[in-house]
Parts: structure tokens; C-alpha cells; sequence
């Protein structure tokens, strides 16, 4: 008989160690050692399989027709709706909607699944009563009979609940506040999460029954719990916002049954949260307004195109220049800074410095540089920039204007908010030119600026 060897392995990165640590010696999380057992190799015995298989082309699809939730951004980030058998994490930092939006969620699921015969949704809840949850509920008009309600944290509770109604729709808020009493350790523990994760998979494939978990965040922004936590799921979706700001954002960051390229917009307001189908308005400041250091641009959320407004300010410096952003990166702000003294002779060297974006909105990618360059130039001359411009494209240390992607769809969503002049950079790449929009292509900055600006140069 082969001897048994104990040791001692982390379930998140793999690591071993003859004896148990608390701390994993390569990841540094802490409590994810545990004891496995090694007995060597064995033979697999030979099963006969449930079914023979066949060729992919006789494989039915219906399994993966996918049910609309009700809420169309969300339907936008899963790739149509909900998919029968499929367990969905959806994370985020404490405050920022999750528990709002899954109950809309859950009352459009439960008046559709009444219409339409079909069994009513259970909605469980770990962290508050059933009351807190039925006074928020009555808030966002989210009350309906067909939603079934109940606080537990006792899995074995939780199936009983199942058993006993027979969902169509199973949302459990929060996986990390629920126990298996067959498992050691607290609630929210390592075994614990990937326990309570591994059954309601098993009960979710061999019932066909849709599931949704809420999942907490730790203060680095991961997902909290084990990574296999984000193995077993179908699909991942990070809940994004500042608790500052009304825009929330739903991104998937994996999804098994549609593309992880998708962006679904949300307001949280006083009567709940929706969803924006065109979040421009939060994004744009009033565009009858004509003044200096303003610069609209369109990123790319995936494959949404965003529409950002960049706003500069350049002041006389009382002491050491400073420099201040927000919403945008710093270092290119440096860069862009560093181009236009060295291109256009414009001096910032005994001037403060601030560059933001409008509502809250984040722009991080290359093709800012341009709307940043130009909102720069026009604060430091007091110049406004020509009315209807909007700028696309990225600026490198030479002052080039350098291609981006996504270009035809940032030119039709400038075109559907009204602007009239695109400053875009040449590109071997074909785009149609939207009705209404005159696009003005630029070999550096210097031409971009002068273009929009009454500079001489």
C-alpha cells in the first residue's frame, strides 16, 4: 500500500509546504493553506457514460436561449438575458447598488414570470431582515406577489426554500454571508464561500435554474474569497461607481454565453436605480456655453462609445506649480504639457495646472490626449475653442496625431449628439463620414490647435 504524505497546499495559487502557515509564502493571502493529501498515482476505473457522444452539429441550442431580465443595460452586459442553469457573481464595494439593482431586477423577473405561468423568483437575503429589504423594495416600486422573500444564512435552509418553491430566478445577497453547516470555519471564510459556491452551481446545473450571487469586494477592488470563487460562476460582473457620483457601471469581466466587451450605464437616484440607454447627459456640461479650457472627446467602454468632456484651468502658480487631475491620467496630462511648451511655445513652468473630466467620468485611454491638449492650449491663451468641436485621437512626444481604434463609432455618436467639426488623425483605415459632421484630419497638434484656436504660430 502506498504510504500517505501530508502536506499542505493554497487553494489560490497552488503553493505547497510541508507544514501548515497561515499566510501563503507566494500570494500573501491569508487562511487559504490547507491540508492535501497525496496517495500517489491510482488507476481511474472505466465508466459507461450517461449518453454516447455526438457531433457538434446535432448539439441542440435551445439550452442557451437566453431570457430578458427586464432591465435592458443589464440584458446588454449578459449578451441578451439570463441563460436557464447559469450562476451569474455580480461584485461591487459596499453602497453602491448591488442589492437595488438585483431587486429591480427580481420584481420585473417575477411580473414576467407571472404573466407568463411560470414559477415565482426567490430572493434571499443574509445581511438585512426581510423587512429592511421589503421598506426598500416599497422605495424603488420593486413590490410584487410573485417575489418570494426570505432572510436566511443557513444553506441547508437556503435548499429547503428551493425545494420547497421551485424558482424560476434564485438571487442570493451575499454569498459571503452564507454557511454550509457541514463545513468548518465561519461564513465568509475560504472553505465556506467555495462550499456554498459548489452546491448552489451543482443545484443550478442539474435543476436548470438561473442564479445570481452578490459578492463583496475587498479594499483593492478583487473580488473577495477564493479565486476558484470566479471559476465555478458562468459570468463575473464588476459593479463599478463612486459613491460621489450618480453613474454606476456594470462590466462582465467573464462571461461563458456572450462577449466581455459590453458596458451597461445606471443613475442611482432617489426612487431606486435605471438604467441610461444615452448617459451623455452626465458626462456633457451645457453645450451653449462658449468658454475657454473645454474640450469634448468619445472613449470607448468596450465597445460603447462614451462621450467625455475635458475641462482645463491654468493660474498663475504662488509658489511651486502645481498639477491636479481628475478623471484622467496624470502622466499624460505631464506629456501633454511637455508637448505644447515644446510645440507650440506655450508656457506652463510658473503656472498651476488642473485638468478634470465632467460627472465623474473616467478617460484613461490614448485617445484623450488630443481633447486634453486642446483644452490646455485653449486655458492657457483665454482662447475658447470653435463652437461643435470634438477631438478624437492620441498625441505622441513628437506632437504627432497617431490612430486609434473604434474610430466610426465615436464619429457616429459625435454626429448623433450634435457636434459639427471632428479633429481626428489620419488613418489608412476607411471611415464613413456621419451626416452633419465635418471631419477635419491632422498630422500633430500643432495643425489640430491652430484649426480650432485663432492662433499664430
Amino acid at each position: 500500500m502506498a504510504k500517505v504524505r501530508a502536506s499542505f497546499s493554497c487553494v489560490e495559487c497552488g503553493w505547497t509546504t510541508a507544514k501548515w502557515v497561515g499566510r501563503c509564502g507566494q500570494c500573501q493571502q491569508w487562511g487559504t493553506v490547507v491540508e492535501a493529501t497525496d496517495t500517489g498515482s491510482r488507476a481511474i476505473p472505466t465508466m459507461v457514460p450517461h449518453s454516447p457522444a455526438q457531433p457538434i452539429t446535432d448539439v441542440s441550442t435551445q439550452a442557451s436561449f437566453k431570457m430578458p431580465t427586464g432591465v435592458s443595460e443589464l440584458d446588454r452586459v449578459l449578451g441578451g438575458g439570463i441563460v436557464a442553469g447559469v450562476v451569474i457573481l455580480l461584485a461591487g464595494e459596499p453602497g453602491v447598488g448591488k442589492s437595488t439593482l438585483l431587486l429591480d431586477v427580481a420584481a420585473k423577473a417575477a411580473a414576467e414570470a407571472s404573466e407568463n405561468g411560470r414559477a415565482p423568483v426567490l430572493y434571499v437575503t443574509g445581511e438585512e431582515s426581510a423587512s429592511q429589504v421589503r421598506s426598500r423594495a416599497e422605495r424603488i416600486g420593486a413590490l410584487h406577489p410573485h417575489l418570494l422573500l426570505t432572510a436566511e444564512a443557513d444553506l441547508a435552509r437556503i435548499m429547503g426554500h428551493i425545494e420547497a418553491t421551485k424558482p424560476s430566478l434564485l438571487i442570493v445577497d451575499s454569498v459571503q454571508t452564507i454557511a454550509d453547516p457541514t463545513v468548518d470555519g465561519s461564513a465568509g471564510g475560504v472553505a465556506q464561500v467555495r462550499a456554498v459556491t459548489a452546491a448552489l452551481v451543482n443545484r443550478a446545473k442539474s435543476t436548470d435554474l438561473p442564479v445570481v450571487l452578490v459578492g463583496h469586494v475587498t479594499k483593492d477592488g478583487n473580488i473577495a474569497g477564493p479565486r476558484v470563487l470566479e471559476h465555478l460562476v458562468d459570468v463575473v460582473c464588476q459593479f463599478e461607481g463612486d459613491r460621489h457620483s450618480r453613474l454606476r457601471l456594470v462590466r462582465a469581466v467573464k462571461n461563458r454565453y456572450g462577449a466581455t466587451d459590453e458596458v451597461g450605464c445606471f443613475e442611482l437616484i432617489d426612487s431606486g436605480i435605471r438604467g441610461l440607454a444615452d448617459p451623455s447627459g452626465l458626462f456633457l456640461s451645457a453645450r451653449n456655453l462658449t468658454v475657454p479650457g473645454t474640450c469634448v472627446t468619445v472613449t470607448l467602454e468596450g465597445r460603447r462609445p462614451m462621450p467625455v468632456e475635458v475641462q482645463a484651468l491654468s493660474v498663475p502658480a504662488a509658489g511651486p506649480p502645481r498639477r491636479t487631475t481628475a478623471g484622467v491620467d496624470s502622466s499624460r496630462v505631464a506629456m501633454m504639457l511637455a508637448v505644447l511648451q515644446s510645440r507650440l511655445g506655450v508656457e506652463f513652468e510658473k503656472r498651476d495646472v488642473f485638468v478634470s473630466t465632467v460627472g465623474g467620468a473616467k478617460a484613461s485611454e490614448p485617445s484623450v490626449d488630443i481633447a486634453i491638449a486642446l483644452a490646455l492650449a485653449s486655458a492657457a491663451t483665454d482662447l475658447p475653442l470653435a463652437p461643435g468641436v470634438i477631438a478624437i485621437g492620441e498625441v505622441s512626444l513628437t506632437g504627432e496625431l497617431r490612430p486609434i481604434i473604434g474610430m466610426q463609432q465615436r464619429l457616429n455618436e459625435a454626429a448623433r449628439l450634435g457636434f459639427k467639426i471632428a479633429i481626428i488623425p489620419h488613418s489608412a483605415d476607411p471611415v464613413t463620414i456621419p451626416n452633419g459632421l465635418e471631419v477635419r484630419t491632422m498630422n500633430d497638434v500643432v495643425d489640430a490647435a491652430k484649426s480650432v484656436l485663432p492662433l499664430e504660430v
